[in-house]
């Protein structure tokens, strides 16, 4: 069971990353008003990622003759490992059947402490990324790696913040227990079962949360509008200016990943992860209901990136201490009310 489990992640890390990556192309193309990809894959260009994957692979692993060779090399594969490490604890389907594979959990390991996990691991890209901006010899990629450190100081504590408040009204820090707290979750007077679970509770008492860790969740990944790390006008690259060939492949595959990653997350902490109507009897539905409510989070966090300009340090860092942590203490304090009340 558990080498099966394995071997769904291990395909289902560079599929989610190309399919995400496809979308992105599409969908900035559209925002745009211009084609996009059309030549590789005929006419909706779906090989264009593939053709540039195999691309980066053919050319030359270059590594900066002053750089720390050792360091160096392994950055990329500790941003991977971080995403990976996601996968671990998200749970994609829910106990029962689907098709005659009897599942007893839906994730890889249903831990305790999941949610503290996730935390916990999700920050060690950030530390693959100091990694590669120290060790390439090269004072762009250094000053991109010590903003990314400062970023994540900076939004991380949000990102914790935003989560107490489901810890709080699910009683549990384990994800499957968050989304079967969800599953029977009752407020004023409504209760999610009989809504079919078309309406996620956290996501109604948890809105503020839930942008919190939405927009916690882009800082984290460097994503625009907080690519300060990267900001190619001001860094060339950022961390990435020496890479080149697969180990480039690896921080571009690593990214569209976590996209995909973090989006489950934060499905299965405010949006019911996978419940939704009919999955009590069609346990098979469960993996599409995650799926799709992926695909949404996923969406928007292309639209904002072609929506939004770049933050300057400053705005980025008052966004931060200013606005995110102490709306994030205050719904604490309210979601702790609440939880008496209700």
């Amino acid at each position: 069971m558990l080498a099966l489990k394995l071997v769904i992640i291990a395909g289902l890390i560079p599929i989610s990353g190309l399919a995400i990556g496809f979308g992105e192309l599409k969908l900035s193309a559209k925002m745009q008003s211009r084609v996009g990809p059309y030549f590789a894959g005929g006419r909706y260009g779906w090989l264009q990622l593939i053709a540039d994957g195999v691309k980066f692979i053919q050319k030359e692993d270059i590594i900066p003759e002053e750089a720390d060779r050792p360091v160096f090399r392994w950055a990329p594969a500790l941003v991977m490992a971080a995403t990976v490490g996601l996968f671990i604890v998200i749970p994609f389907w829910p106990e029962g059947t689907i098709g005659t594979v009897e599942f007893a959990q839906g994730s890889v390991r249903n831990l305790d402490v999941g949610i503290f996990f996730a935390l916990a691991i999700s920050s060690l890209s950030t530390i693959g990324v100091l990694m590669a901006g120290w060790s390439s010899a090269n004072k762009y990629s250094l000053m991109g790696g010590l903003r990314a450190a400062g970023q994540l100081i900076a939004y991380e504590l949000p990102l914790v913040l935003s989560v107490v408040g489901v810890v709080i009204m699910a009683g549990t820090m384990s994800l499957q227990g968050i989304v079967d707290a969800q599953a029977g979750f009752s407020f004023f007077g409504f209760d999610s079962t009989s809504l079919g679970h078309i309406v996620p509770p956290f996501f109604v008492l948890q809105f503020v949360g839930f942008v919190i860790f939405f927009t916690a969740a882009l800082a984290e990944m460097s994503r625009i509008p907080f690519d300060m790390p990267i900001a190619e006008s001001e860094l060339v690259t950022g961390y990435l200016t020496e890479y080149s060939g697969f180990r480039f492949l690896f921080f571009f595959l690593a990214e569209f990943a976590n996209m995909f990653t973090m989006s489950a997350l934060a499905v299965t902490l405010f949006l019911g992860g996978y419940l939704g109507p009919g999955v009590e009897t069609y346990p098979a539905l469960g993996p599409l209901y995650l799926v799709s409510k992926i695909s949404i989070l996923v969406f928007l966090m292309i639209w904002f990136r072609w929506t939004f300009p770049r933050f300057r340090e400053d705005q980025l860092q008052t966004l931060a201490w200013k606005v995110l942590v102490p709306l994030g203490l205050a719904n604490i304090v309210v979601t702790a009310i609440l939880k008496v009340v209700i």
